[in-house]
């Protein structure tokens, strides 16, 4: 739950960014990759501008030598300070940076609390201060109160913040502690003013005071540290108390030991990370980094807050920062439950906990706030593709119950949560323009985006429905889930810069009464008004992406949506101009499929190419080594799943195979042991032989370019065979990816130098 790192001026999501120069603060909880700016209309169709940046609650600062407080700055802006550009180390359970005015940082993290060693090689450091203030990244406090002891020099206080991207407002509490110096003196302090020997402050009325404009908090001055000059801050964090915040502290870090807190942290991941082991012979050093740091960061959210969780009291797990789900359902869920099925599960008895206790699923959820709803109501993906994959322990028939309730009964605030449009989806079969939709609160835009999203939550549910023998239901919603064809316009065209693309229908909106309207297919790609399809009062009818995007979103039946497009030919020449053209912009999570469906069409070698021109072109370690932000690591588990090359069709028990970047990847189920075992024959670290020739399960031959989850359950060896063009391996009708329709003709193979 607590991820401390220093915090930023500037775009700082996470609280610490590289393409910045000042540090303000030390905070303890944090979001990370969770994107930018955006709008969303909350009520009457009004857009308020909401800042993506999370947490970040109640930061701490050091001055290294303040013997006239007066002289001390005080406020985020007064007291931001430039840190050294070769300074910042980072490393599982470990950050350092060094600053201009003489301190070292460094701090290291529990489950519930944070520990920092301040120390000051470049000052004095003979009156050392350390404040805390009543403030989030975001600046969003409602109103907090700090206290200190003057005796202990403990700093505790709770503040009411609001969430970076939902609705609601939550409460937040801290504990601070010190070692290494004894106590001069402390008080409190409001803007520039300081108040030696007060006890307590307290910020109300955020219009009076906003904390954009009013700063308060309490500090606490020291002597020179003892022995090796460095002073410790061991800070607790709770969502339910100041006393929890002070006994998660005192529990977790009874003796202040920061080597020893480091290494129980290091020691923690290496148990989470050593369920994979690669043969990284002659792969170089930065297509490694890639990829364990793409595993790390698929483990940062969502987080564990069982125990902090005062809505409502349960023995089942509490998990927030599904940030959002709409992010997170293409890939970082499906690296978890390879590599730590034991918490995928306690995340899917989480979401059916909070359908319990609030009634809907959430599309996104953090900081104990229902977030906005993007598109379709994706917990619903999340929850059957768990049941396909026999994730333990979780109340199926009450997880059943709660993915029927959002096909079935809308939300009065459909912004948050559920399905808007029900009414229209049940009687037309597709979102209109404009959707009336009348007694309900809910943006009506992404009218094709939610079409393709319901029509696949659908089907996803009727997956479930057909294995837990709810036959109505299974007809039901698979009859709904070919809903995606009454937004296809056949004869609609598509040119960038007037000049036409040779490719003919495409989605587009349509009114209520069947006629229909107008969207630029390339319009919300990069080649066209990029940035015009968010959560806004005039959002667009499609949701970060284009017409020529999301006509691909037909993972239920891509042998439909092949013939639809003109057959194997014409889909894989569409499909290359999608990846060719810059209408495609990989950092959005409903690209990540488009990279390997050449293998519905019979040329998985495409995928193969495909996926090695975004790696490393994409995902290298530079700065800007992601596309756009991580999106709580969902571009991290993009380029893992990638490289394992497995990838793994959302909702469905399927993984598609192309070759690993890797010699040899070993996946071990924590749970049973069983390991799962994917060898390249022939391997190529230059990459001139990524096409599979051949390729065997167990020493018997597989022709399939699919494999399944019992692959991963049972363990095995899969064996490819490389070569430096494609084969005929994995081309038949037969060996293609489950559809809900048949396939046509044998695509045709061609012979391609890789």
């Amino acid at each position: 739950m607590v991820k401390a790192v220093a915090d930023t001026e500037g775009e700082n999501q996470g609280g610490f960014a590289y393409d910045t120069t000042k540090v303000t603060g030390f905070s303890h909880t944090h979001d990370s990759g969770t994107g930018g700016v955006c709008f969303h209309s909350i009520v009457g169709g009004v857009s308020n501008r909401v800042q993506a940046t999370s947490m970040g609650n109640f930061p701490v600062f050091v001055h290294p030598d303040c013997p006239d407080l007066s002289l001390c700055n005080w406020t985020s802006s007064d007291r931001a300070i430039a840190w050294r550009r070769d300074s910042p180390k980072a490393r599982p359970g470990y950050f350092s940076i060094s600053l201009e005015n003489g301190v070292d940082a460094e701090m290291t993290v529990t489950n519930h609390s944070a520990l920092y060693r301040f120390s000051f090689p470049g000052s004095t450091g003979t009156s050392p201060v350390v404040l805390v203030d009543i403030i989030d990244l975001p600046q969003s406090r409602n109103s907090g109160t700090a206290s200190v002891h003057p005796d202990t020099g403990r700093l505790t206080g709770s503040g009411n913040f609001n969430p970076s991207f939902g609705l609601g407002t939550y409460n937040a509490y801290f504990c601070a502690d010190f070692k290494g110096s004894e106590i001069r003196d402390t008080g409190t302090w409001t803007n520039r003013s300081v108040n030696i020997g007060a006890t307590t402050v307290s910020v109300v009325a955020a219009d009076a005071h906003p904390a954009s404009h009013f700063s308060a908090g309490t500090f606490a001055r020291f002597n020179t540290p003892e022995h090796d000059g460095s002073l410790f801050v061991r800070v607790g964090f709770s969502f339910v108390s100041v006393e929890q915040a002070c006994s998660n502290a005192e529990r977790e870090q009874p003796d202040f030991d920061f080597n020893g807190t480091v290494a129980a942290a290091e020691r923690a991941w290496r148990d989470k990370l050593d369920v994979i082991e690669v043969d990284a012979e002659g792969v170089s050093a930065n297509l490694q980094t890639v990829f364990w740091s793409g595993v790390y960061r698929t483990m940062i959210s969502p987080q564990d807050y069982t125990g902090e969780n005062p809505l409502w009291d349960s023995d089942e797990p509490y998990y927030d920062s599904f940030y959002c789900i709409w992010d997170s359902f293409r890939g970082v869920h499906q690296l978890l439950t390879l590599v730590d099925p034991l918490s995928q599960s306690r995340m899917i008895r989480s979401l059916v906990d909070i359908y319990r206790h609030e009634g809907y699923l959430p599309d996104c959820r953090m900081s104990l706030c229902k977030g906005w709803t993007q598109g379709g109501s994706n917990a619903d993906v999340l929850i059957s593709e768990a049941y396909l994959k026999d994730v333990a322990d979780v109340d199926w028939g009450t997880a059943y119950e709660a993915v029927v309730k959002d096909a079935e009964v809308e939300p009065p605030n459909w912004n948050i949560e559920g399905r808007g449009g029900l009414q229209s989806w049940k009687t037309l079969g597709y979102i209109p323009f404009n959707d009336i939709d009348p007694g309900t609160e809910g943006l009506r835009t992404r009218s094709i985006s939610r079409t393709v999203e319901y029509a696949y939550n659908d089907f996803c549910i009727a997956q479930m429905a057909d294995r837990m023998g709810h036959t109505s239901d299974r007809d039901k919603y698979l009859q709904r889930s070919h809903n995606w064809r009454n937004l296809y316009k056949a004869d609609q065209g598509s040119a960038i810069d007037g000049v036409d693309t040779g490719f003919v229908g495409y989605l587009q909106p349509r009114n209520a009464d069947g006629t229909w309207g107008y969207q630029d297919p390339i319009f919300c790609s990069p080649l066209l008004n990029f940035t015009s399809c968010y959560l806004n009062a005039d959002g667009h009818e499609t949701y970060e992406g284009s017409c020529w995007l999301y006509t691909f979103f037909v993972p239920q039946d891509m042998a439909a949506l092949i013939q639809t497009l003109g057959g194997p030919d014409q889909f894989v020449s569409r499909l290359e101009y999608l990846h060719e053209s810059g209408i495609l912009y990989l950092g959005d999570e409903q690209a990540f499929l488009t990279v390997f469906q050449f293998h519905y069409a019979g040329r998985p070698g495409l995928s193969a190419a495909r996926a090695h021109s975004y790696i490393p072109s994409q995902f290298n370690t530079t700065v800007g080594g992601i596309p756009g932000n991580d999106d709580s690591g969902a571009m991290g588990s993009f380029a893992v799943l990638s490289m394992i090359g497995l990838f793994p069709v959302h909702g469905q028990d399927v993984y598609l195979i192309t070759a690993p970047f890797f010699k040899q990847v070993s996946i071990r189920n924590s749970v049973t042991g069983k390991i799962a075992t994917i060898r390249n024959v022939d391997f190529d670290p230059s990459y001139g032989s990524i096409h599979i020739q051949s390729a065997t399960r167990d020493g018997k031959p597989w022709r399939k370019n699919w494999i399944g989850h019992d692959f991963f359950a049972d363990g095995g060896v899969l064996e490819l065979e490389l070569g430096p063009k494609e084969s005929g391996w994995g081309t038949r009708i037969e060996d293609l990816p489950p559809s809900l329709s048949e396939y046509g003709q044998d695509p045709v193979v061609k012979q391609v130098v890789a």
